[in-house]
């Protein structure tokens, strides 16, 4: 299992699906839907990532909003993905209450979140430490299921793999989503580094780490 696969399986058939990619990046998720026949709305809050995703996606749309207030009619869409962004909102309830709205009742919300767990938050750790954030990401979706605003047909959780030739590549990573770790990075790069190697598993082609991500599939009731 991966989160393209899920997200295919979820919308089948994805061709002429209009399907709004809530924290798109700089458009990786976007393009793969779109190369597959989907109709793809992107939002970010970053001005940078949308011109990235725009640049990457050119046939698909994207705008600079907010998760929690997005510019969309109620019932635009067929369906919303929610890709390792949730925990970044600062009210994350409101950010499923507003994903509910833009593609109404009956129409399905994927959302994948990483676990505080793993060998790449053990990376990432000394540099952001997401604990919080990510616990309250997934203490947001359990409210929204056990409200009875959603139903959860679907609740899986599975391991992304990262490679990384060397530390600085993983640093580069972590960096273009989030430039503000730059500040951390610089204030104890020895920390940094020791973390990066205790967690990372060495291999032929640099050094792996491990990501476990749960998704929920999440319909609107109302």
């Amino acid at each position: 299992m991966d989160t393209l696969s899920l997200v295919l399986e979820t919308f089948a058939p994805i061709e002429g699906r209009r399907i709004l990619d809530i924290g798109c990046g700089s458009g990786v998720l976007a393009r793969a839907l779109a190369e597959r026949g989907a109709a793809v709305t992107g939002i970010d809050p970053g001005e940078a990532a949308i011109r990235a995703a725009a640049a990457r996606v050119p046939d698909a749309r994207f705008e600079r909003a907010s998760a929690e207030a997005m510019p969309f009619a109620d019932g635009t869409f067929d369906g919303a993905v929610i890709l390792n962004a949730l925990h970044h909102v600062p009210g994350p309830e409101s950010a499923l209450a507003e994903a509910a709205r833009v593609v109404g009742p009956g129409r399905p919300i994927v959302v994948v979140e990483p676990l505080a767990a793993g060998s790449f938050f053990a990376a990432l750790r000394p540099i952001e430490d997401e604990t919080a954030i990510r616990a309250a990401a997934q203490a947001a979706i359990a409210a929204a299921i056990a409200s009875g605003a959603f139903s959860c047909p679907r609740d899986v959780t599975f391991e992304r793999h990262e490679t990384f030739p060397d530390l600085a590549a993983f640093l580069d990573w972590v960096t273009a989503v989030d430039p503000a770790r730059k500040a951390a990075i610089a204030a104890d790069p020895a920390g940094i580094r020791a973390a990066f190697e205790g967690a990372a598993a060495p291999g032929e082609d640099g050094y792996r780490l491990t990501q476990p991500l749960r998704a929920h599939v999440l319909v609107p009731a109302r």
